[in-house]
């Protein structure tokens, strides 16, 4: 069963700032959310990011990079929105996270230098105990080691080796715990198409394991995800649409069957 069932307004969402001068936002109504995956679709500018981290805040859920969504400097106003936001649960989670395409990104850098400031300890402990007993050079270097051995166990030997389509997925399987809720925003940005496969295949394996997802993204092949249920936020207000009716599928159809079509008035 979903954990999240519905969102809405606690009231009108009127106003003449950001993000109340949204359309899609201002004129908000009810939403299903009872599927175990939702998606948000629209051209940019739509508000789908903007939703999901309203969603994301009045959850209260940790960003990927640990920190809470109630203390990210650039969700102030999408706070401000999740307070005027009403969260129907079936079962109240805490569990999950919400992950942005730049928080992927900038985690990644964090990782990479926190495994350097650590092989830099186990260096120093090196040249500070040169000459001492194996025992006494193991005590001094076991604490960085015993983190160092923890961040690759989870994470891998680096994730900046690898990919970044490689990265997102190592970094989106080792962060996942089941019974939890998880607000994903634009996902497919590090993905190549297979690698949008494969993540698409780790969403229902999760699914199994009691997931949910609320996510927005512009990909064709992640929204013919089977079952989700589709939002288009360049309809106002929002409302419910079929796989085959999105303008993203249609135009990325039309072009894989003509493309000569488009390419001539380059």
């Amino acid at each position: 069963m979903p954990h999240l069932r519905s969102i809405a307004p606690h009231g009108p969402l009127a106003g003449d700032r950001f993000p109340f001068n949204v359309p899609v936002i201002r004129n908000l109504r009810p939403l299903d959310m009872s599927p175990t995956v939702t998606f948000l679709v629209g051209e940019n500018g739509s508000g789908k990011s903007t939703l999901l981290e309203g969603i994301a805040a009045a959850a209260h859920l940790p960003t990927v990079g640990s920190e809470m969504v109630d203390d990210d400097p650039t969700l102030a106003a999408q706070r401000e929105l999740g307070q005027s936001l009403r969260l129907t649960w079936n079962h109240r989670v805490r569990r999950g996270f919400f992950l942005r395409a730049e928080d992927f990104f900038g985690f990644t850098k964090y990782l990479s230098k926190l495994r350097s400031d650590l092989l830099g300890r186990v260096a120093e402990a090196d040249t500070e105990f040169d000459g001492r007993s194996d025992y006494v050079k193991g005590l001094a270097r076991g604490p960085a080691m015993s983190s160092l051995a923890e961040l690759e166990q989870r994470y891998g030997v680096n994730l900046d080796e690898n990919s970044h389509g490689q990265s997102f997925l190592k970094l989106f399987e080792s962060r996942f715990v089941p019974d939890a809720l998880y607000l994903l925003d634009e996902p497919e940005a590090p993905l190549s198409p297979i690698s949008q496969l494969a993540l698409m295949s780790m969403i229902g394996g999760m699914i199994r394991d009691n997931a949910q997802f609320i996510i927005a993204t512009h990909s064709p092949i992640l929204l013919g995800f089977p079952g989700a249920t589709i939002y288009s936020c360049d309809r106002t207000p929002i409302d419910r649409v079929e796989y085959e009716e999105l303008d993203h599928v249609v135009i990325t159809r039309d072009f894989l069957n003509g493309r000569e079509r488009f390419l001539k008035h380059l």
